[in-house]
Parts: structure tokens; sequence; C-alpha cells
């Protein structure tokens, strides 16, 4: 089953899935390096309905949002990485400041964001809580984040650069 959507296809496939009465739970974000955080979040996520949708920052979008040294990892490669995830059943991108659009398109039953997002500044509330659905905003993991790990893959090749230097020249 292909989990890299485009907006249509995903949703035709949830609409396919009311039908059925699956709940659809849906999230977005840039997901750019994942680590534990994002598995905790998209976990609980999950276990929220039956069917887990993410919509991704494109890479242009990204870079307006937060420069041009981010994304470290391609649109596609971030997309390949979420859909290889188990609780994961949909993956769409998105250009857009905000996946507004998508929102309003698929009408979720669950709309989720991280802890670090307070309730009333979720893009999309007012849409999915007027059709009759939840919006949650989960735990947030401290230091958990793609600019802690960013920051720490820097100084520590920083660092092992410094002792490698200082090495060589008292080996000299």
């Amino acid at each position: 089953m292909e989990k890299i959507l485009s907006l249509k296809q995903l949703s035709n496939n949830c609409q396919k899935a009311k039908a059925n009465n699956q709940r659809i739970v849906f999230t977005n974000g840039c997901f750019d390096l994942i680590h534990p955080g994002h598995i905790s979040y998209l976990k609980q996520a999950r276990a929220l309905g039956d069917l887990l949708v993410i919509a991704i920052n494109s890479d242009a979008s990204i870079q307006r949002i937060k420069g041009p040294l981010r994304p470290i990892l391609f649109e596609t490669e971030r997309a390949t990485v979420l859909a290889a995830l188990e609780m994961v059943s949909y993956v769409t991108i998105f250009d857009e400041e905000t996946p507004h659009k998508i929102i309003s398109t698929l009408l979720p039953d669950v709309l989720v964001k991280g802890g670090d997002w307070s309730i009333d500044k979720i893009v999309g509330r007012q849409e999915v809580e007027a059709n009759g659905g939840k919006v949650y905003s989960l735990p947030y993991v401290d230091g958990a984040s793609t600019t802690d790990i960013i920051t720490r893959i820097l100084s520590r090749y920083h660092n092992s650069n410094e002792h490698q230097t200082s090495s060589n020249n008292t080996s000299n």
C-alpha cells in the first residue's frame, strides 16, 4: 500500500475510511530529523483513532519558516521515513505556510499537535471542532527537538575537530 499521497488521493482514501466508520487523526509538521520525541508523539496521536495522517512541510515551506539552513533532510526523504513507521497511515506534503487547506479538505475526526502548541493556536481547530471533531495538544518531550540534535552534532564535531587539531600540533 502506498502511503505517500497527493491531497486528492488522500482525500479519496479518507472519505472511504470515514464511510467505514474509521476515525482519522491528523497532524502536521516539519519532521526534519525523526527523534524519540516524534515517536512518542506519533504513537500517542495514532492511539486516538484508526488512521494517522501526517502532512509535512515542503522544503520551500520549511526554508520560509526556519531559514535557509533547513531542512536537513529533503521532503521526499522525510516522507519516506515517516511512511515507514507502522503507526503512520498516510503522508502528504504541503507547500503553504500552514496545513489549513488540507485540514479543511479532510476534516479529520481528531487534530493533534505537540505540547509546544496551545489549543487556541492550532491551525484548523475551528473547522475540526465545527465538524464535531476533537483537537488535542499532546505532551511535549523536553530536550527532544531537531534543533537540539543539530546543536549536539555541531558541538561534538566542533570539539572533535579542535581535539584533532591540538593532537596533530603536539605530534609534530
